[in-house]
């Protein structure tokens, strides 16, 4: 058997030899770009656009710390560290907020696919491109998606919102409080509200708006909400979800 093996291994290697795609120890290496052998250079800008923002030096020269490792004692208190400063962000006491290693559009998935299976109904409010990406994501799980939608410059009331509950009867209900494509922020007031009368979990998408609009009715409602960094300026390609209880029992259901 070992034969074979050996006769198998030595006909391939010398019908890559004949070929050209294989090179010994003659090959010659490749010398790196000249780019590769210069001083990486990041010029300044004043970013006033809805994100990424400017970093300030503090958070700057956190990334510039020693590098420990993920099991070592203290990355886990920065770890604890870094969880009750999203609490405070949201102003909510909840367990389930957290820190998530991707863009602001990672934390809509972490948020989407953790409640959402095949099937449900999900409501989205529509008035921007973040309402569609949200659509498109509910979408790909194979939820039932339904559209309430507005064109960009325009937001929702109350009335309307609570109609579209009422007709669609959604597990899921998402809008977006600050929507960065077109500059509108949403009301959100009383929303949590409609929700809770027919059982349906709040999935806000605060990424370009936490911080600079108040946002402590989180504090006592029962539902999902999600951000990135924008506003808190933290370095790009961070989110963090925060899921309230209810959400936390429907997770904790479909394992």
């Amino acid at each position: 058997m070992q034969g074979t093996v050996r006769g198998i291994s030595y006909s391939l290697l010398r019908a890559a030899r004949l070929s050209g795609s294989v090179r010994m120890s003659t090959h010659t290496i490749t010398p790196p770009s000249t780019a590769l052998l210069q001083p990486l250079h990041v010029p300044q800008r004043l970013m006033l656009g809805p994100g990424p923002s400017n970093v300030s030096p503090r958070i700057q020269a956190a990334g510039g710390l020693h590098v420990i490792g993920h099991m070592h004692p203290e990355m886990f208190q920065i770890m604890d560290d870094i969880k009750l400063g999203i609490q405070y962000a949201f102003q909510t006491k909840n367990n389930l907020t957290l820190a998530v290693s991707g863009s602001g559009h990672c934390a809509m998935e972490t948020a989407i696919f953790n409640v959402v299976e095949k099937g449900d109904v999900v409501l989205v409010a529509s008035k921007g491109i973040w309402g569609e990406r949200a659509a498109d994501i509910a979408q790909r799980i194979g939820a039932d998606v339904r559209l309430l939608s507005k064109p960009p410059g325009e937001g929702f009331n109350l009335q309307e919102i609570e109609k579209a509950l009422a007709e669609h009867k959604p597990s899921l209900f998402f809008i977006t409080h600050g929507e960065s494509s077109s500059g509108v922020v949403q009301p959100l007031d009383g929303i949590g509200d409609l929700c809770h009368r027919i059982t349906c979990l709040l999935l806000v998408d605060f990424r370009a708006s936490l911080e600079v609009l108040p946002s402590t009715w989180t504090t006592g409602n029962r539902h999902a909400c999600t951000l990135v960094q924008k506003v808190l300026n933290a370095l790009t390609g961070t989110a963090n979800p925060s899921h309230l209880v209810k959400l936390h029992d429907t997770i904790i259901q479909d394992q």
